[in-house]
């Protein structure tokens, strides 16, 4: 099965979605890659969601990457001895380190590394910034705060706190042991939460040790002052607004989004947008109209992928909503001005034989009005170096490595085929023809460009590059 369109949808799988019916049928209806929550997911139903998601996979006989979300840490203030309290504008608050049950005047914050770092003038959001407070004085026992916007505040409800590095790892004991049970799933991205320093990354590294790519969730304020140094150590980024939106003032999130979308793109990185694309089909068969803005205007930017949460995981019309994500993104992609925007932000290739091959097999494809690109990969580097370019021509991924082809499927504009790597040049060039002849993308008497790296199965040696005919019969001609 072949996508007419480049951007990829990534699905999350939840009580809506959990059947292997229900993810073939959102397979079909657009679905590239499934994400599983780790917030939600023990590792019984972690297995049994990889084991569905394999199955599918042999049926279609394509192949589907599979991201774990690990949770990150949960700041959440303690309990209240009498039920909810109101908190009035211009009231003192105070948080501190007693674990008595708390009242109008106090609670407990069960988090001493927050007291640690927090400053007077620091902001505190409670319940998803329903809730705001600005600290006045403060130690490490316990911080007093004024209400700057009030309002109802219940047991357990979240703390953020945007002005303030924490001193802690992204990841919590409960991440540690998701991390070790995704890995032994194979699955073939690991999202890491509330990044807040490329430390963090560097510790999920020395656990996944290359078993799957490293994506790094922005969603905190700290994560936005280190982004080139998150997005070196990364091998994706997700725009994670929903979080992002509750720590920085909500109109700054496009913006924000516009910025990493660009830097990752230059670093070659895939990146994400998520978070309430299309949140009203959660309820509704159909999006609102702004709703179908925000997912075109992602593809527009050129994103790798789009990702949809509750719609997908716990919403009525799971199909429907991959659906409607698929058509949004196919319409913008044919629209008159979406080729230019997407030029215009192309960067120079690094100065690298690599990228000179894969910038000069873009030029080469839309000059000759090539039918296809063709890449060979086993580490995935030379796909996801074609796919920075954004070339106008399709390109398509041959790799002997399955979970390479697997990971692969999250980038911009891949075709992955898994194939048995190429015997000699002339074996690279009739293996090329067919594939791009049996998918659909080259018909006998067109040409497609080939790229690889000799000798074949050297990962990181791109150093090739040949123009090919498709013969009648799909091999390679002259």
């Amino acid at each position: 099965m072949r996508r007419n369109r480049r951007v990829k949808i990534l699905a999350t799988l939840g009580p809506s979605s959990s059947t292997p019916e229900v993810i073939e049928k959102l397979y079909r209806a657009g679905a590239d890659v499934f994400r599983i929550n780790m917030s939600h997911t023990d590792h019984d139903r972690l297995r049994q969601l990889v084991e569905s998601i394999r199955s599918v996979e042999e049926k279609v006989g394509r192949p589907i990457g599979i991201l774990a979300d690990l949770q990150g840490p949960k700041l959440r203030v303690g309990a209240f001895g009498n039920g909810p309290v109101m908190l009035e504008n211009g009231a003192r608050f105070t948080l501190d380190a007693d674990t008595t049950p708390g009242d109008v005047t106090r609670a407990h914050l069960p988090h001493p590394e927050i007291l640690k770092a927090l400053e007077p003038g620091h902001r505190l959001l409670l319940d998803d910034g329903k809730v705001q407070l600005k600290v006045l004085e403060c130690s490490e026992t316990k911080a007093v705060t004024e209400v700057v916007v009030g309002g109802k505040l219940s047991d357990r409800k979240g703390v953020s706190v945007p002005d303030s590095e924490i001193d802690t790892s992204a990841m919590t004991d409960k991440d540690r042991k998701d991390l070790v049970a995704a890995l032994d799933q194979n699955v073939d991205w690991i999202a890491l939460s509330f990044v807040q320093r490329p430390d963090d990354i560097a510790e999920v590294r020395k656990v996944v040790r290359g078993k799957a790519g490293v994506l790094a969730k922005i969603e905190k304020p700290q994560a936005i002052g280190r982004l080139h140094e998150i997005i070196e150590l990364s091998d994706a980024i997700m725009v994670a607004r929903g979080d992002l939106g509750v720590e920085m003032p909500l109109e700054q999130v496009p913006g924000l989004q516009k910025q990493i979308t660009r830097a990752a793109r230059r670093a070659g990185k895939p990146v994400v947008i998520a978070t309430q694309m299309l949140e009203s089909m959660i309820t509704a068969p159909v999006p609102t109209r702004a709703e179908v803005s925000d997912v075109a205007n992602a593809v527009f930017e050129g994103a790798d992928a789009v990702m949809l949460s509750a719609e997908s995981a716990a919403g009525d019309f799971p199909e429907e909503a991959v659906a409607t994500m698929d058509k949004i993104a196919r319409e913008v992609e044919q629209d008159p001005h979406y080729r230019s925007i997407i030029d215009a932000q192309r960067s120079e290739p690094e100065a690298t034989g690599a990228d000179a091959i894969s910038a000069a097999a873009r030029q080469i494809a839309e000059t000759l009005r090539l039918a296809a690109v063709v890449c060979y990969t086993t580490s995935g580097a030379t796909a996801l170096r074609a796919s920075r370019e954004r070339p106008t021509s399709p390109v398509i991924v041959l790799s002997p490595v399955v979970q390479t082809a697997r990971r692969l499927a999250l980038a911009w504009g891949l075709h992955c085929v898994v194939s048995v790597d190429a015997a000699s040049e002339e074996d690279m060039i009739d293996r090329a023809c067919r594939v791009a002849f049996e998918e659909a993308h080259a018909k006998p008497g067109q040409r497609i460009i080939v790229t690889a790296g000799v000798p074949f199965g050297t990962p990181g040696s791109t150093n090739l590059l040949r123009i090919a005919f498709v013969g009648n019969d799909g091999q390679g001609g002259v």
